[in-house]
């Protein structure tokens, strides 16, 4: 059941087009149809295994097409039936979290247009008796017709939300009002770090307090999935079309969200270090130590596959050096889902674009990421 009980704009216009400056190939043209490609037209280059991967830990990386019984999975029942197996997995190591999520109720705290975008600062239930703060930026023109959207999940910084809502710190960052202004609604929720809290330390006490047996990587999935109840109950978002966006931090919990919510259309994952020794995941705030223990089996090639077959790219930064978080290593983590992207019998639309410019989204990298989410989420 749907619960609308929040209306940001009125939709009375009856013509409105997306004009997206900037963005490569094919955008979304809603007043004369929709016209969209089947693929970016440069989906040949970023599912090519790179010419060298390097070496790199990767840990324990059990194969995917494999059953509990030690034989090959060949048909798509054996894999969804494998699937569950794995997500059971991962949920059991991430700990409980409450089945029952809030109605959507949003609060709107502030509201401004500086952006080129409709903004607004709002308040919302995410887990029960616990409020949270985010933005919401939406055109500035109403639609006719329900419009895709992205939740877009913010990087560390003292600045949070309001760095990815376009309103303080780095430029290179701010792309909520870039994505609203290319016609999509995008929500960007507070990750729990800085959710009334001195520290991450004191964040992840806080947490604890309420969960002891659950990960904090399990929080933010969760903040993750209830930024998707936003989304899908505003009467302007088309529930179909709905994607996820996230940088470092931000990566983390999109390869997370694309994993584990299935309303999850298409994912641009920028930077996270996709391997368990590639970042920080042993911090108590994501995974914890647990990860590096003999015998440990989950791995998050695991999750990729989970999101299969639906259009996952990997935003990479690597130019020889090991400072940013992905590159050519990372390469391992996507090709294992590519076998369970033919048993659906779709094309392999999982891949990695390393633009080689540190950890960052620069104008180039921020254009394939625009139109990668316009590609696939288009009717």
């Amino acid at each position: 059941m749907r619960a609308v009980r929040f209306h940001p704009f009125p939709t009375r216009r009856s013509v409105w087009r997306i004009l997206c400056a900037g963005v490569l190939g094919v955008g979304l043209l809603l007043s004369n149809g929709n016209v969209r490609a089947a693929d970016v037209s440069w989906l040949e280059d970023v599912v090519r295994r790179p010419a060298s991967v390097p070496e790199a830990d990767r840990g324990h990386f059990a194969p995917l097409l494999v059953t509990a019984e030690g034989k090959p999975i060949r048909t798509l029942g054996q894999w969804k039936t494998k699937r569950e197996q794995v997500r059971k997995a991962w949920y059991e190591f991430l700990g409980p979290l409450p089945q029952e999520r809030p109605i959507v109720d949003l609060k709107v705290l502030h509201e401004d247009r500086d952006a080129g975008c409709v903004r607004q600062l709002v308040e919302y239930e995410s887990e029960p008796g616990q409020l949270v703060q985010g933005y919401l930026l939406m055109p500035l023109s109403p639609s006719p017709t329900p419009l895709p959207a992205l939740v877009a999940l913010h990087q560390t910084s003292k600045f949070s939300i309001e760095e990815i809502a376009g309103i303080k710190g780095m430029e290179v960052q701010r792309i909520g009002p870039k994505l609203a202004r290319c016609g999509f609604v995008v929500f960007c929720p507070r990750n729990y770090l800085w959710q009334d809290a001195e520290d991450y330390r004191q964040a992840v006490a806080h947490f604890k307090a309420r969960h002891p047996h659950t990960l904090g990587m399990h929080k933010m999935l969760y903040d993750a999935l209830r930024a998707v109840d936003v989304l899908e109950n505003l009467p302007q978002v088309d529930a179909s079309r709905i994607g996820c966006v996230g940088h470092s931090l931000g990566g983390k919990e999109t390869l997370y969200l694309a994993a584990f919510d299935d309303r999850i259309r298409a994912t641009v994952c920028s930077e996270p270090g996709i391997g368990f020794s590639f970042t920080n995941w042993d911090d108590p705030w994501y995974l914890g130590p647990g990860i590096n223990t003999d015998g440990f089996a989950l791995n998050h090639h695991q999750l990729v596959a989970l999101a299969a077959p639906k259009p996952f790219l990997l935003l990479a930064g690597e130019a020889g050096s090991r400072a940013v978080s992905d590159g050519d290593r990372s390469w391992p983590y996507l090709e294992a889902a590519h076998p369970v992207c033919r048993l659906y019998g779709e094309p392999v639309r999982i891949g990695m674009h390393n633009h080689r410019q540190g950890h960052t989204i620069s104008d180039e990298t921020f254009e394939r990421l625009a139109e990668w989410l316009e590609t696939y989420l288009a009717d």
